[in-house]
């Protein structure tokens, strides 16, 4: 959670909230990764990309 807690500190302080919606893209995709991967869900997931 420090992490996040540093990343929202540094986007606020410098004014950089363009980059919100690019990291909320990625932590989705992750996810999707992580829990499409070993699911029936998997073949469908794939096919999306």
């Amino acid at each position: 959670m420090d992490l996040l807690k540093d990343l929202w500190m540094f986007m606020r302080e410098r004014k950089k909230f363009w980059l919100a919606p690019i990291i909320i893209i990625f932590l989705i995709l992750g996810l999707i990764i992580v829990f499409g991967g070993g699911s029936a869900v998997a073949p469908f997931i794939y096919t999306l990309f």
